[in-house]
This record gives structure tokens, sequence and C-alpha cells, in this order.
């Protein structure tokens, strides 16, 4: 009996207690009723209040959807800014990409002059450097092969001499009557043989480099020429010279470099944050500090489709003239990219656009009302030659502020910390 009421005890006790806490956690939240207007609790002190009791959780602060703030000017301060104006325009969008190039051989009007026939040097009659006609001979050669095509082809000449002279009397034998068709059809057959290996020697020595009236003299038994001369294949200018006096050369060993310089390539590297803005027609501006002033012209003719994974860009190609061979090989050039889209935006001026933080504002001005701007959140997209892209937060015509406009910002801060 005692234990049990000692348990009621502490039971009555335990309510008290709990009683006294939900009238203190009342006053504090809602006031004292005796004291007037006294200050309420707040979700801390009431936690604090109840420590064993779970905490309602704080309603969000609302936030405000307006993305203008007011910043006012007195009228004497105003004229002290030297405030300027500017709108909101429609513009066609159009990106600039600025990289640094090299000037590169036109590879299509690039020769790599090597011979058709093994020999020694025996002349080389241009310099590197020096501006060559096509047809020129810039090289020449002793060649054994050269002489042992023309032993041939005199040699397949004498058969085809003998066959056609076996041929001719076949001929008259069977008009005769003293051979057979099948004799004079066997003779035909190894006379057009012999004619074609003839043809074949002949168009040997013209590939070698002879001309047909050497051709005709070695045909003739007259004396033969043992010297190649190795033409320029193109006009151009020798790029490079890996050939000299008494050099011995095989077939197809490359011996000069002749380029075509009237134009060129000017290659340069873009990043792969810049694909989107330059494709293939995209025009480009050209200029090097080696001719202040002087500007080049074209359009991206080709780009790489392999990324290197390096440098995580891709060449760029773009072929220009080159008046005067001005542009040297492996000059560096400033190129400039500038791709239209085509589509109209609205676009506002670079002036009048500020930064806080992350976020981009402008100042309108309020019709009416001098010294009073509205300081007004907007979104923008890519820069453009004629400002920024507005995507949000102005309209075509609005006027803002451009000269000016950091002093304004300057003092929205100030009133509005």
């Amino acid at each position: 009996m005692e234990v049990k009421g000692n348990n009621r005890r502490w039971l009555l006790l335990a309510g008290l207690v709990a009683a006294v806490a939900t009238g203190v956690a009342w006053i504090l939240l809602n006031g004292n009723p005796f004291a007037g207007e006294a200050k309420k609790a707040t979700p801390a002190q009431m936690a604090a209040a109840m420590p064993g009791m779970p905490m309602a959780a704080a309603s969000p602060t609302p936030v405000g959807s307006a993305q203008e703030t007011d910043v006012s000017i007195p009228a004497e301060d105003l004229d002290r800014l030297h405030l300027k104006f500017g709108k909101v325009v429609q513009a066609a969008v159009s990106v600039d990409v600025r990289v640094p190039g090299t000037v590169q051989p036109n590879a299509y009007k690039q020769v790599h002059v090597t011979p058709l026939a093994g020999g020694v040097v025996t002349q080389v009659a241009v310099e590197l450097g020096q501006a060559v006609k096509r047809g020129q001979p810039l090289a020449q050669l002793f060649s054994r092969d050269l002489a042992e095509s023309q032993t041939a082809y005199v040699s397949t000449n004498a058969e085809l001499e003998a066959e056609h002279k076996k041929l001719v009397r076949t001929q008259e034998l069977v008009r005769l009557g003293a051979a057979s068709r099948q004799e004079l059809e066997e003779i035909e057959a190894n006379h057009q043989v012999h004619a074609a290996h003839v043809e074949e020697a002949r168009q040997k020595l013209l590939l070698l480099g002879l001309e047909e009236q050497q051709v005709a003299d070695v045909a003739a038994g007259r004396k033969a020429s043992t010297d190649i001369a190795i033409p320029s294949p193109l006009d151009g200018v020798v790029t490079a010279r890996n050939v000299n006096l008494g050099q011995v050369v095989i077939v197809a060993q490359d011996l000069l470099t002749v380029t075509d310089l009237s134009s060129v390539w000017i290659e340069a590297n873009l990043l792969e944050n810049d694909f989107g803005a330059v494709r293939i027609g995209t025009l480009a501006r050209i200029t090097t500090p080696a001719y202040a002033g002087r500007q080049y012209r074209g359009a991206v003719s080709y780009i790489d489709p392999q990324v290197d994974p390096q440098t995580r860009t891709a060449k760029v190609r773009v072929a220009v003239g080159n008046p005067g061979f001005a542009l040297r090989l492996g000059m560096y050039m400033d190129v400039l990219f500038t791709n239209s889209v085509g589509a109209t935006v609205p676009v506002v001026p670079k002036q009048a656009i500020q930064t806080i933080g992350s976020t981009s504002i402008v100042f309108v001005p309020v019709e009416g009302e001098p010294g009073r701007f509205l300081q007004r959140t907007v979104t923008l997209g890519e820069e453009t030659t004629a400002g920024s892209r507005v995507r949000e937060g102005l309209k075509v015509g609005e006027r803002v502020v451009t000269d000016g406009s950091f002093l304004l910002r300057a003092e929205a801060l100030r009133q509005h910390p």
C-alpha cells in the first residue's frame, strides 16, 4: 500500500511540472495577459523553455518577386554624374572569336620534286628561296637507268623491224600459196607484241624526261643522252632543298620542294568551347603585327574532325591570298572569326551592364521623374559586336544608363546595402 501511494505522488508531481511548463510557454508565445503588449517569444525561446517538445519549423521568409529597386539621385547631384543613355535595339546576333594562328603553305599547291630514276647529281640549278617557273630545270642526273632504257628502246626497235620484214615476206608467200594462213596469223601476233614493246620503251624514255626529238634521235641510232633533267612541276618558290652536286640519289627520293605562295593557309587552334560559334564558311579577319593596318580576309574552309586530347582544340583552316609573298611561312597571325547567326534579337549596350555578385543589372530612367532610376535585374546571352543579347528583363526601345552606370551602382549599394 505504501508503494502505491508513492507512485501516485510521483505521477501528480510530473503532471504539475508539465502544466507549469505549458503555462510558461503560452505566456512566452502570446505575452503576459496582465502586462499589456508584452514581447512574444521566439521559436528558439520556446525550445529553450520546453526542451523535451519538438519545435515547429520556422516559416520561410517570403522572397519578393520584384526585380527592380528604386535609386534616387538629388537634382543638384544629377548633373555632376554626367550620365549618358542608350537604347535596347534589335540587332543581328554576331559572335566574335579571336585566336592566334600561323601561316602554313597551301598543301594543294606544294610539290615534293623526286626523280623517276636513280643516278648521280651532276647539276643543281636553283637555290633555296628562288622563284621558278613550270618546266624550268631544277637539277640534272647522270643516270644508268636512262642509258639502259635507251638501249632497250633501240633493241626493241630492231626486233620490231625484223618482225615487220618477216610479216611482209609471209604475206607474199600466202598470196602465192607457199605459206599457210596459220603461219601468217602467228607472225602477225608476234609483230603486234613487238610493237607494244617498242611503245612501252618509248613511253619510258618520255617519262624519264627525254623530249620527242631526243627519242627520235635514239631510234635513228644517233647519240643517246645519259642525263636526266628534273623540271619544276609548277610556278612557285623553292622552299626546301635536299640535294647537292655529286650526290647519289634513288628513285622517288625527295630532292626539292616547290611551293606556290600566291595563296597560303592560316591555321589556328580553336577551343572546343567555341565550336558552336565557328563553322565552315565563317568569315575571318586576319592581321599581323608585322604589317600594321593591313588586313587579310577569308572564310573557314576546313575544321579538323578530331580534337587534340592534350589541348582540347581542333585545327581550323582559312585560305587567303598572298600578294607580293608578304606572308611568310610560320608567321604568327591574329585571327578574328565573326559568325552572324542571322536572327535579330534585343541587344543592350555593354557599358550599361553592371554586376553585383553573379547578378547582371542595368539602370532604367523613370520617364517624367528626373533623378529616379530603376535598378533592374536582367538575364543576358552571348556578347555580340553590338552589345550583349538580352534574354529577360528589357524590351526593345527601353532607355538605359550607359556612361556613369557604375556611379549609380555605387549609389544603389549605399541606399540599399
